[in-house]
């Protein structure tokens, strides 16, 4: 028996699980080296998505041919676009993106070769049909059919377009462009590790995708920028804002859209988003709620040291766009795609099974009594 202490650190908290070249938290996020806050100023997502899939940012030529393929497969199988259609309208939608994507592994011609060049083949498949079953859900629940993707539109506007069934305004796009930008990696969050583990046992990648947006759903992750603007609309406004903050904070209320593991001192991406969520909240003239967003800041902060993650400006700012709320964490998807499918290729390519060990607090050995 060995007589190495065991070392025990509660939800894996500063340990090192594994290594990347994707992203780093360290020193400030980068993408395969590069700042996020200068991806978002100076690429589109779908060049960020390229950069993620495969290794560097495309030239002129190289995003020509990406944005091809992908317009190739924006297309859904029929048997997917009907099931969309007569499924519950009520359902959550982050419960039938799980589900449609795991009803594309069946449909997927490749969906159990696990080589590189597929897997790239099935996530960018992937990247190009996760819109597509957002919007036609969406649409059915209106009794609507979606419209047909635009090829003269980009990634983001094109979203935007089959939600709403009009071409959004330049602002709407880029600023929807840049969340997405900051949504798509995040080195080993609790989704892309739950998507590394599933495939670390040599399954397929769409299997760890259903894995990591079943591990995305959640209030604790992806599912935090849904609750934002049930707290800004809780609180009433400016004038009562600091009064519902304190009392939440009295009863111990956990807060969506602050703290972070990794960041203490604030998310570099949240100040990115919180300016766009500000000039929307002015276009749409709802700048009520972001002065309440201001008064929560200001609280936090100076109480708790409580800083704002991306998802307090991404609730914000999707709902000055005049989205639903449902679609929040599904949008988050939509872009971490890319990062959860790049994750899955590196650990394939130098596997280990991640299999990790567990502190045993039952009882000591005991013996049935006959």
């Amino acid at each position: 028996m060995s007589n190495v202490p065991e070392i025990y650190s509660p939800g894996l908290e500063g340990v090192i699980a594994g290594e990347t070249a994707i992203s780093t938290v360290s020193g400030g996020l980068r993408y395969r080296g590069y700042p996020v806050t200068e991806l978002a100023d100076k690429c589109g997502f779908e060049e960020v998505a390229f950069l993620l899939l495969h290794g560097e940012l495309p030239n002129r030529g190289a995003l020509a041919d990406f944005r091809t393929r992908l317009a190739i497969e924006q297309k859904l199988p029929p048997v997917l676009s009907n099931l969309l259609k007569t499924l519950p309208k009520n359902a959550v939608p982050m419960d039938v993106l799980r589900t449609a994507v795991s009803l594309l592994s069946l449909y997927d011609p490749e969906a159990l070769d696990n080589s590189r060049p597929a897997n790239l083949r099935k996530s960018e498949r992937l990247l190009a049909q996760i819109p597509l079953i957002i919007c036609e859900y969406y649409r059915a629940t209106k009794g609507q059919s979606a419209p047909p993707p635009r090829n003269d539109l980009g990634f983001a506007a094109n979203l935007l377009y089959m939600l709403r069934g009009a071409a959004p305004n330049d602002f709407d796009a880029k600023a929807f462009d840049v969340s997405l930008i900051l949504y798509a990696e995040h080195e080993f969050n609790a989704s892309t590790f739950t998507a590394r583990v599933v495939c670390s046992t040599e399954s397929d990648l769409h299997s760890g995708i259903v894995a990591a947006i079943g591990a995305l759903k959640g209030r604790l992750h992806g599912g935090a920028n849904e609750k934002v603007m049930d707290m800004l609309l809780a609180s009433g406004g400016p004038e009562s804002a600091e009064k519902w903050i304190r009392d939440a904070l009295a009863r111990k209320d956990k807060v969506m859209g602050f703290g972070h593991r990794v960041y203490k001192t604030g998310d570099v991406r949240a100040r990115v988003l919180k300016e766009y969520a500000g000039q929307a909240a002015e276009r749409t003239g709802q700048t009520k709620w972001e002065a309440a967003a201001d008064v929560i800041e200001g609280v936090l902060g100076k109480e708790k040291s409580l800083f704002p993650n991306l998802d307090w400006p991404a609730g914000r700012l999707y709902h000055a766009l005049g989205l639903e709320v449902s679609l929040y964490t599904p949008f988050f998807v939509a872009s971490r795609v890319t990062g959860w499918s790049a994750h899955i290729i590196e650990q394939l390519e130098n596997n280990r099974i991640i299999r990790p060990r567990a502190r045993y607090t039952g009882p000591d050995e005991r013996h049935i009594n006959t």
